[in-house]
């Protein structure tokens, strides 16, 4: 009996200092279950795959390998609404009709984020992808963009040089016909970087073997981290993802960069102490943005905004946005030109007129009067977008749309880009390849007195039925140069080559539908042959 006193003594003692532990534990069991029983805002928003795929895994395979299908259906069955579809990311995706983009562009960011949402969908805690560096965007808009007046030769200078570089050659060297088959994927790859580096970093730099090495690398092993990654399970990803190759190449195309631009910002740095004349360049701006706090201002620069490893991080993310994007469409176009001599008839007679006028200068103006080129390669991003989805945001923050639904954080939302540009409630014949498409419709808009229509059928304007450059405050800002350089690489091709698909292939080359993004089959030659 004394024992047992002695032991109630003991446990009443200690008591006081367990209530609080006990305390807690009682109130997260309360939470858990009370959290548990809470209605799900999303639950009233159907989604697509559920009959044929029950199941998150089932969900989440068919996406890997039918996205573009899943997203149609959503669409076809649910245009004027909200549907919700399984994707390899983690975040419940919400993907919402167009009609709801005029509210949710308004939102400010701290609502819905566009770099939150890239962060998932490019899994930038292991590709190390910068995205919220606000000094780029900011930069391609205030220094970029207004430069291309002047820049325009420059960059149809380039084309020419890269062009009697990569492609030239081959050509030359073919002795088994008149014609010879180039990879043009493989060659616009170089070709753009070159391009893109006249600008971004100078002539002389832009065709050091070191600098094509790394952009070219870095933008290749980028899609292909990302492709690596986003098939792996969400759970084994915190333990595995480091591990994967595609992800550890990633770094040295950073080690290499640095190494490359190190003297390169160091000898910057000594003409700026002796008061020499700068460079004009994107490399320069980024280091004047920095020296004059534009970082700080509009970004997350740290303490190291002008170290050299911050500079080649963000030559190399702008690298990755200009090649890759760029070499994507200008393959599309050149594929669809390869299956069709009379539309690359019609692009060359234009492209000669437009540039006659002009005095063989591609000029701001000459570049604007290249109506059917322009509508010609508006429509193969029509037709051919590089993504089934546009305005992707993370909601960081819960908000209501005007029909009442309620949008939890955490969640993202998308518009389902490809679905709306099949739609024949937008696109007449949406199913048909029309490069006249654009020229007709901004035609017939400019002979009603519609000037503004007829804007939204150029290459570069963005509208709630146009979103492969995006939507709202967040569209593509280096589209206006992307532009530019497609349309003079494309001038170029047409007005010094014919070209034609390989033997025995009758219709264009089909494309690789790879997860949510549609790639032209890079492993196809084009037969080229000198005009």
């Amino acid at each position: 009996m004394a024992l047992l006193a002695q032991l109630a003594h003991s446990a009443s003692a200690l008591l006081p200092l367990f209530l609080p532990s006990i305390a807690a534990i009682i109130a997260f069991a309360l939470f858990q279950r009370f959290h548990f029983f809470a209605p799900n805002p999303l639950s009233n928003i159907p989604t697509v795959g559920d009959e044929e795929y029950p199941g998150y895994e089932k969900k989440r395979q068919a996406y890997l390998t039918k996205a573009k299908d899943l997203y149609v259906e959503g669409y076809n069955k649910f245009k004027h609404g909200l549907f919700r579809i399984v994707t390899p990311n983690a975040s419940s995706v919400i993907v919402v009709s167009p009609s709801f983009l005029g509210e949710l562009q308004k939102l400010p960011d701290d609502v819905v984020s566009f770099d939150a949402a890239i962060d998932e969908t490019m899994h930038t805690k292991y590709t190390l992808l910068t995205t919220h560096e606000a000094v780029l965007p900011h930069t391609v808009k205030s220094s970029l963009t207004p430069a291309l007046p002047r820049l325009n030769p420059q960059i149809s200078e380039e084309v020419q040089i890269a062009f009697s570089q990569e492609i030239a050659p081959l050509i030359s060297d073919s002795s088994s016909s008149d014609w010879a088959p180039v990879n043009i994927n493989s060659k616009l790859l170089r070709i753009v970087a070159k391009v893109s580096g006249r600008v971004f970093i100078g002539p002389e730099l832009c065709q050091d073997e070191r600098y094509l090495s790394a952009a070219v690398g870095y933008t290749v092993s980028v899609m292909e981290a990302q492709r690596a990654v986003e098939k792996m399970s969400p759970w084994l990803r915190p333990f595995a993802a480091w591990r994967l190759k595609e992800v550890r190449r990633l770094a040295q195309w950073e080690r290499d960069a640095m190494a490359f631009l190190r003297p390169v910002v160091d000898a910057r740095r000594e003409k700026q102490r002796k008061g020499e004349e700068m460079d004009n360049d994107m490399l320069q701006w980024l280091m004047d943005s920095a020296d004059q706090g534009q970082g700080k201002q509009h970004g997350k620069w740290g303490e190291d905004t002008t170290t050299t490893r911050k500079l080649a991080r963000l030559q190399l993310v702008i690298s990755f946005a200009a090649i890759h994007t760029t070499t994507l469409v200008t393959t599309h176009a050149v594929y669809s030109l390869a299956a069709d001599k009379g539309l690359q008839a019609m692009l060359r007679e234009e492209i000669q007129e437009v540039l006659e006028e002009h005095d063989g200068v591609f000029t701001t103006s000459a570049l604007q009067a290249m109506k059917k080129t322009d509508s010609f390669l508006k429509e193969t991003m029509r037709f051919h977008p590089l993504s089934q989805t546009s305005f992707s945001r993370k909601v960081l923050k819960p908000f209501v749309l005007s029909n009442g639904q309620v949008i939890p954080k955490g969640s993202i939302i998308e518009v389902p880009n490809y679905a709306v540009s099949r739609d024949p409630e937008v696109y007449s014949n949406p199913n048909m390849f029309d490069p006249l498409r654009f020229y007709n419709l901004r035609n017939e808009a400019r002979g009603k007195g519609e000037m503004e229509q007829a804007a939204t059928s150029q290459f570069v304007s963005v509208n709630k039925d146009f979103l492969t450059f995006g939507y709202g405050r967040h569209a593509c800002p280096g589209r206006f140069f992307a532009a530019n350089e497609i349309k003079m690489i494309l001038a170029h091709l047409v007005m010094t080559y014919e070209m034609g698909l390989v033997e025995g292939e009758t219709e264009r080359y089909k494309d690789w539908d790879i997860v949510a993004g549609t790639i032209p089959d890079p492993t196809k030659d084009v037969m080229f042959r000198k005009l």
